[in-house]
């Protein structure tokens, strides 16, 4: 019989059982990190429902005939002052949607105190409530961007009770929380971990990746067993793209990526500030100005009937089912709400807000092409994926999503394709919006001495 060489040996599964149970600590650290999944789950869970409280709330005030909707015009910059000066004053790092935050933390230039200031348990809890008072205001906002710095925050926390050789460092908690948060709030746990492999991780590999993703499917579970095992939009009824549509399909994904990229552009130069009037502005007065883009918005909200306030996905989900009657011009009207809520500086999502952007591009060719309203569907959900790939320039992460959420595996090459196509014209408009916005929150390095007068040159 020939010997096996070295090293080539089956597994002892005698042995490798007893090192389990033997190693006590080995079992506390896991039972530590899947209780913080556990936690995080929960608090995306907390995080939803008080914004949808509080998103319910907005419109029920907006109803109240005849001063509902007028009040809106004082409401809503009112309150956005009042978000952003708390925001300032206890958590000025919850700015934003948080997924800059995130990639600037686990980037290997943050020291334990930056870490710490851009993620931890203390911003997440203030971010939830400040989120949910975001949709109170009728600001165009959605809270799963958000939901990334929150679930990384919470599971960040773990690392104070886990043994020193634990394995989890504070690269992989955050990772997985952050994952946790979009699989979550999403109910899309492979999108959660595509997120984290895609967007987040800084790594070839992660150690004890295994225990990540069952972090991230915790998390999910907990939102099910509160939620349901439902799609975030339903299912949709037309789930083939005919050639018929191919033409149409197309037009909608080299149009989401341009408008993409276009979106993800302005949101960069409006956070960067330049040397204009508004940026000027900004820097000197910012609650001054935060009162001027909400504005800005509640006179959108007004001229809309408050369809473009909150995330959209009410007006996604009825677009999908072929029941919306949406306001003209709701498409640029929705991306210029967006764009002015993300420049008041409040912590404010923009995942969601593009999905309803996406969602009205591929409404609009329908109606140019003349498309039926079954048919029509299919391009709303390319519309979708296109918008929010051109945005994150995440294209496998927002295909995988999009799927999830709509249910649509019979149009997997389609969603693929219009993602990989709206992401590669985004490209050439735009540098990765979250990326950039990262970059902004990075230490500056010190400029160069300047050699002295007579010194050698270099």
């Amino acid at each position: 019989m020939q010997e096996r060489p070295p090293g080539d040996e089956h597994p002892d599964f005698w042995r490798n059982l007893r090192q389990e149970l033997v190693g006590g600590h080995q079992w506390i650290d896991r039972a530590v990190v899947l209780a913080y999944a556990v936690a995080t789950g929960l608090v995306v869970v907390g995080c939803t429902l008080l914004s949808e409280w509080a998103y319910a709330l907005y419109m029920h005030g907006r109803g109240l005939q005849p001063a509902g909707p007028w009040l809106a015009l004082l409401w809503t910059p009112a309150l956005t002052v009042a978000i952003l000066w708390a925001t300032r004053r206890f958590a000025p790092a919850a700015t934003g949607s948080g997924i800059p935050q995130v990639i600037a933390a686990l980037d290997a230039r943050s020291d334990d105190a930056r870490v710490g200031w851009l993620v931890s348990m203390k911003v997440s809890l203030h971010k939830t409530w400040l989120v949910a008072a975001g949709m109170l205001a009728g600001l165009s906002i959605g809270r799963e961007g958000p939901t990334v710095q929150i679930g990384a925050g919470v599971m960040l926390h773990a690392r104070r009770w886990l043994s020193p050789g634990a394995g989890v460092d504070a690269h992989d908690l955050m990772v997985a929380g952050a994952a946790a948060g979009i699989a979550a709030a999403f109910n899309t746990p492979l999108g959660g971990v595509m997120f984290a492999l895609e967007e987040l991780s800084r790594r070839r590999g992660l150690s004890h990746s295994a225990l990540v993703i069952v972090s991230i499917v915790t998390a999910g579970l907990v939102a099910v067993s509160v939620f349901g095992n439902i799609t975030y939009f339903g299912r949709l009824a037309v789930q083939r793209l005919d050639w018929g549509l191919f033409g149409p399909g197309l037009l909608v994904a080299l149009i989401a990526g341009l408008a993409g990229g276009l979106f993800s552009r302005l949101i960069v130069v409006s956070m960067q500030g330049q040397g204009d009037r508004f940026s000027r502005w900004r820097r000197e007065h910012p609650l001054r100005f935060a009162a001027g883009c909400a504005f800005g918005v509640a006179l959108i909200g007004l001229v809309t009937h408050g369809a473009t306030a909150g995330a959209g996905a009410t007006a996604t989900r009825e677009l999908l089912e072929g029941d919306a009657q949406w306001p003209a011009l709701y498409t640029v009207l929705k991306f210029c709400a967006t764009w002015l809520s993300a420049w008041t500086g409040v912590p404010a999502g923009v995942f969601a807000p593009s999905l309803s952007i996406g969602a009205g591009i591929g409404h609009d060719v329908a109606l140019w092409a003349g498309v039926g309203a079954e048919r029509a569907i299919p391009l709303i959900a390319l519309g979708m994926v296109g918008f929010l790939a051109a945005t994150t320039q995440a294209p496998i992460t927002a295909f995988i999503i999009v799927m999830e959420m709509v249910a649509g595996h019979a149009m997997v090459l389609s969603l693929m394709a219009t993602a990989l196509l709206s992401s590669g014209v985004s490209r050439m408009v735009a540098r990765p919006m979250y990326g950039e916005l990262a970059s902004l929150l990075m230490p500056r390095p010190a400029p160069a001495a300047e050699p002295a007068r007579g010194g050698p040159s270099s």
